[in-house]
């Protein structure tokens, strides 16, 4: 039985604020920002669940795409967009995020973003997957994320001396409160701090946008931080939101191997690397993508990935390989600093033999179903970045676009709550059913996935995860902690993904069924998830032309 909320202690402590931002990575950020500029007085709440630099954006390697250089265009983006999307990207979704990407990448090169240039002064590009030409801007060689995060915190932080906006740490989200006819008046968090924010707190709220990322954590290895438990979907979900496109979750084709038993977080070896010239062999040296796809290499994501899992089951290996020997100590010592290191730690070195690699969980297409300006299906609720579906990626996401779907989406929230911000709501006495999932069924419920809804999936393997999550779902926890409350969200995301990947037939994208190997028409079509008191509720949307 899903529950209606989380079992928590009542507020100790209430915030009254304007707009309540969950999340601080680009989306996050740059969404406080962007309603600083729209509403100079309103007040603020950013609520983080670590500190303020520890989500994903960070940890993102290749870097953020946008038509920049000479010979490219909106329209070359939009095109190479719509093409690793599989027939499911929103084209309207699509073409707001390349005709406004560049200006978005320009505003954050004058907030102080430093990305690596040409000697002569233009910026350096690149090219990943799926992409036909050079449009991938990047920092510190493969340190993106790193620069774009520090540059939006310096930014936070100049904004943040004004008294109305407030930044609390360590703030777990819990649960949506809603007023009397549905719309959402605030969120409860659970903070672990010192003083009046100690503890569990009510913030009211006339608008709350959830930038919380996304929920790689329901896979034994992703590359995703541990803070990725899909909170921010599991608490719309609750609330009555509209997901959609769960199933298509993105493996990243190369992340190091460090054997079969690793868990958690893994090493991310950027697809700039192949942009470079690296390229896939097997065990004896031999490159298989030569002849897969026109691109080899470079093919989009879901692509490689399924090519390398064809090559672990036909030679029983549990890895491949990438070899980027060629590329010589310079280019990785300039080009690779962060992975240069992080593969030496690991007792690899990419300069003189190839690195082992695998896929590995890396981000999820679908989310809380959006528009186009960030509203989700609960009036006053907003959504951002890993967190959201805005219709971007459709069925598997183009490299690089991540990034610049946080900061195009998020300034589009706040030009919109500039324009439209919700009236003041009394938050309403919630007596739904609350429940709790003991945290020790996160272990047993991450492997469940792994084995039958990772990258390779079967109506028998699917059917089996449904069922056992049903049990999962039956321990039941009474303890309000952090650790219950994260297990209870990831059991939520993972019956929801399981939910539509059992739905729908056919290969499409990153969702692979080896029982309906090929893309039909028929199922050219949206997944819409939602959460009722008689559990999970899924429609196929067909795609109108």
């Amino acid at each position: 039985m899903i529950p209606s909320r989380l079992i928590a202690p009542p507020p100790g402590w209430r915030r009254e604020t304007d707009v309540a931002v969950v999340g601080s990575g680009v989306a996050g950020v740059t969404a406080v920002l962007a309603i600083r500029r729209a509403l100079p007085t309103a007040r603020i709440l950013l609520a983080t669940k670590s500190v303020l630099d520890d989500g994903s954006t960070r940890w993102a390697q290749g870097g953020i795409a946008a038509a920049l250089g000479p010979g490219d265009s909106p329209e070359d983006h939009l095109q190479d967009t719509l093409t690793a999307g599989a027939g499911l990207c929103d084209p309207e979704a699509v073409r707001a995020l390349v005709t406004e990407g560049p200006d978005a990448v320009r505003r954050l090169i004058e907030l102080g973003a430093r990305f690596d240039r040409e000697p002569a002064g233009p910026l350096a590009l690149t090219r990943e997957g799926g992409h036909l030409r050079r449009r991938i801007a990047h920092a510190g060689g493969d340190a993106t994320g790193a620069e774009i995060s520090r540059a939006l915190l310096v930014a936070l932080a100049e904004a943040g001396r004004a008294a109305e906006l407030e930044v609390i740490e360590h703030a777990l989200a819990l649960d949506l409160l809603q007023a009397a006819d549905g719309r959402a008046a605030g969120l409860t968090l659970h903070v672990l701090g010192e003083g009046e924010t100690d503890g569990v707190g009510a913030v009211h709220a006339r608008a709350v946008v959830l930038a919380s990322g996304g929920f790689g954590q329901v896979y034994s290895a992703t590359t995703n931080p541990p803070v990725s438990t899909g909170d921010g979907l599991a608490m719309a979900l609750r609330a009555g939101a509209v997901a959609a496109d769960l199933e298509f979750v993105q493996f990243h084709p190369t992340v190091l191997w460090l054997g079969p038993a690793s868990r958690g977080r893994q090493p991310l070896i950027s697809e700039a690397v192949r942009g470079e010239g690296a390229v896939l062999i097997d065990a004896l040296g031999h490159r298989f993508m030569a002849g897969q796809h026109p691109l080899a290499d470079l093919a989009p994501r879901d692509v490689v990935a399924k090519a390398i899992m064809r090559e672990m089951l036909a030679s029983g290996s549990d890895h491949v390989y990438l070899d980027g020997r060629h590329l010589g100590a310079a280019v990785w010592a300039a080009r690779f600093p962060t992975i240069l290191a992080s593969c030496r730690s690991h007792g690899v070195d990419p300069v003189t033999e190839p690195i082992p690699v695998v896929p590995a969980a890396h981000y999820v297409s679908g989310g809380i179903r959006t528009d186009l300006y960030g509203r989700t299906s609960v009036p006053g609720l907003y959504a951002c970045g890993e967190a959201a579906c805005t219709g971007v990626h459709g069925a598997n996401r183009l490299a690089s676009n991540s990034l610049l779907e946080g900061l195009v989406f998020a300034e589009r929230i706040g030009a919109e709550l500039g324009r439209a911000l919700p009236p003041e709501a009394e938050p309403a006495t919630d007596d739904r059913q609350a429940r709790l999932i003991a945290p020790a069924t996160v272990g047993p419920l991450q492997q469940l996935m792994t084995a039958d809804a990772g990258v390779l999936r079967s109506g028998t393997g699917l059917t089996r995860a449904a069922a056992e999550l049903v049990r999962l779902g039956l321990q039941d926890c009474d303890k309000p902690d952090a650790d219950a409350w994260q297990a209870t969200n990831l059991h939520l995301v993972a019956s929801a993904l399981v939910a539509t990947a059992l739905v729908r037939e056919e290969t499409r994208g990153s969702h692979w069924r080896e029982d309906f190997a090929e893309t039909s028409p028929a199922w050219r079509g949206h997944l819409a998830v939602s959460a009722g008191p008689a559990g999970l509720g899924v429609a196929f949307e067909p795609v109108l032309d």
